[in-house]
């Protein structure tokens, strides 16, 4: 039997302009920006890495932006909200960072005894901030001017949207999720041998929701962790006798199969090793565009077709920002 599956490795998403994008990840959430690369199926189009200071499995969220690409909307099959840990304590600090940049925020007292922001990035694409005492401690971000002690910590979570909940209830045991609590229309499911980092997953049950549109600020994947190639091709066993599943295919910074579960969104299963560091020193990560090996020799007519963007880094201390603590 393979070892248990950690929770989230990355979510990916699709966006449409790539300094807006860029901008909002970086300078509204401060998360770091950890890889620029391509997207290995369309290399014409920017892949975007943004996660903790080191790229740590748990932290990334991923997206294809694609220029003038239209909205996309939310839907039954669909993770419809992508939800990231912070520390109990820091909602008021973040509810005033989000305002004063423009950002309208919801704020939910509580869900399942946590708090919940909710707000969405450029393109709509819904994201929320998951308050809770046991928040697990960061790599924060060298650049980011949000202090330390209210930093984002990685992925809570996600939520999907399905008719019903049976069959998805069925894939997510098949990857060791448990349910652990129901609410109303919304039941949570996690790995109990699972680290706390983006391993909540719930899925809201409404028999009479509208299927969504593919597009700019939807979720493309997500995808769990493996440990290593060993255990991918384990899982790829116990996955295959259920549900088909892709040959492994490779991202360079990690491997990868890819599934659909019942409720029709795609999983991905990824390796946590070699990681973001292979072709960049931690000092650089994210300001040199990398592509793979394979298409080097088509690197001047990428580089072509690739909108310029633009990296602002803050060389202001975090800790010197306290605005919204009270």
């Amino acid at each position: 039997m393979p070892n248990p599956i950690k929770g989230l490795h990355h979510v990916t998403a699709i966006a449409s302009d790539p300094q807006q994008n860029l901008d909002f990840y970086t300078e509204v959430l401060g998360l770091r920006f950890v890889k620029r690369t391509v997207n290995f199926d369309d290399p014409g189009t920017y892949h975007f890495y943004f996660g903790d200071d080191a790229g740590t499995p748990g932290t990334i969220i991923t997206f294809f932006p694609w220029p003038g690409a239209r909205r996309g909307s939310a839907g039954v099959g669909e993770v419809t909200h992508t939800a990231f840990s912070i520390p109990s304590g820091s909602v008021a600090y973040w509810s005033h960072r989000l305002n004063e940049k423009g950002i309208p925020v919801e704020h939910t007292d509580q869900r399942f005894h946590e708090e919940v922001l909710t707000f969405a990035d450029p393109d709509g694409m819904k994201l929320e901030l998951v308050a809770h005492a046991d928040a697990s401690e960061v790599t924060v971000p060298r650049y980011a001017d949000v202090p330390a002690e209210y930093a984002i910590r990685g992925f809570f979570g996600v939520t999907m949207l399905h008719h019903e909940l049976a069959p998805s209830e069925s894939a997510l045991n098949m990857l060791g999720f448990v349910k652990t609590a129901a609410e109303g229309s919304r039941t949570r499911f996690r790995n109990p041998a699972g680290p706390l980092l983006g391993n909540q997953i719930d899925i809201v049950v409404d028999p009479s929701a509208s299927y969504g549109r593919n597009g700019a600020g939807s979720v493309h994947h997500i995808a769990f962790r493996a440990t290593d190639d060993a255990d991918q091709l384990a899982w790829r066993e116990v996955i295959g006798k259920k549900l088909s599943v892709t040959t492994v295919q490779q991202r360079d910074y990690f491997e990868s199969i890819y599934f659909r579960e019942p409720g029709g969104v795609l999983y991905e299963l990824a390796t946590d090793t070699p990681g973001f560091g292979i072709d960049e020193r931690a000092e650089t990560l994210g300001e040199a565009l990398r592509i793979p090996a394979w298409l080097e020799a088509s690197r001047p007519m990428i580089e072509a077709r690739l909108k310029p963007i633009e990296l602002h880094q803050s060389s202001t201390s975090a800790q010197a920002d306290k605005v919204g603590q009270a």
